[in-house]
């Protein structure tokens, strides 16, 4: 039964049918969310002990950075089950998940650098946590460009499938980077393992924002691998249909 599902979610079609009742409750629940967490965090939140207002940005920043890292998982994931089984739908959530952890690995570096002016006296440094970002974002514009370069769509996921593998070396490097190297980054004040640093009063929101960013991604990878799907499928009879009807 398993299987069946695994196979049958690998089908442009049923994928597509399947998630058009999803879209609106995901956009609902998510832009909600963001609001709430933002208004409870920037407005209602205390400011930190040390570094006063500007320690604000980590509900943007910190939520960005999660997602980030985590959306290169998905990504890379997807290339690796489009290559050993063949799901050409595999592949169309690659390419929508490339420009999504790009801008989100922007994000995070952006609200880094505004954060890091007050906090270390300069928008930037070669730090081990922010330099290991920047190659996340590289290898996001990577998967990016290899997808324009090749005429052939299934010579560009194959590549950039492999690249997306071969790079997810970078993701525990980023993770671990504060505790490898001296590193004017902060450690993670989140933890699972052990107890966290931050006081539940900033926690919360934090958690809260985290949860909507996570929410807001799996709404805009199914938009955007939708509109993959009615690109690749276009000739196809049911996608036609599609378009007549709209």
């Amino acid at each position: 039964m398993a299987w069946q599902w695994f196979h049958r979610l690998g089908s442009p079609k049923w994928f597509y049918e399947k998630t058009t009742a999803w879209l609106p409750w995901l956009g609902f629940i998510s832009i909600t969310l963001i609001l709430l967490g933002s208004i409870w965090g920037l407005a209602f939140g205390p400011a930190e002990a040390k570094q006063g207002n500007s320690a604000r940005i980590i509900y943007i920043h910190v939520p960005a950075a999660v997602l980030a890292m985590a959306g290169y998982y998905v990504m890379a994931i997807s290339g690796a089950i489009g290559l050993i089984w063949r799901m050409k739908l595999s592949f169309m959530v690659m390419k929508a998940a490339a420009p999504i952890g790009a801008v989100l690995t922007f994000l995070a570096l952006f609200t880094g650098a505004v954060w890091g002016k007050p906090t270390w006296g300069a928008w930037w440094v070669w730090d081990g946590r922010i330099t290991s970002m920047v190659v996340l974002f590289l290898l996001y514009l990577g998967i990016v460009a290899l997808q324009e370069a090749y005429q052939n769509q299934d010579t560009a996921d194959k590549i950039s499938s492999v690249l997306a593998l071969v790079g997810m070396v970078n993701i525990p490097i980023i993770y671990k980077s504060v505790d490898w190297w001296y590193t004017l980054h902060q450690p993670a004040t989140l933890k699972l393992t052990e107890k966290s640093s931050i006081d539940p009063s900033m926690g919360y929101p934090l958690l809260l924002m985290i949860l909507a960013f996570y929410i807001f991604y799996a709404w805009v990878l199914l938009l955007r691998t939708r509109v993959e799907i009615l690109k690749r499928e276009q000739k196809t009879n049911w996608v036609q249909e599609i378009v007549a009807k709209g």
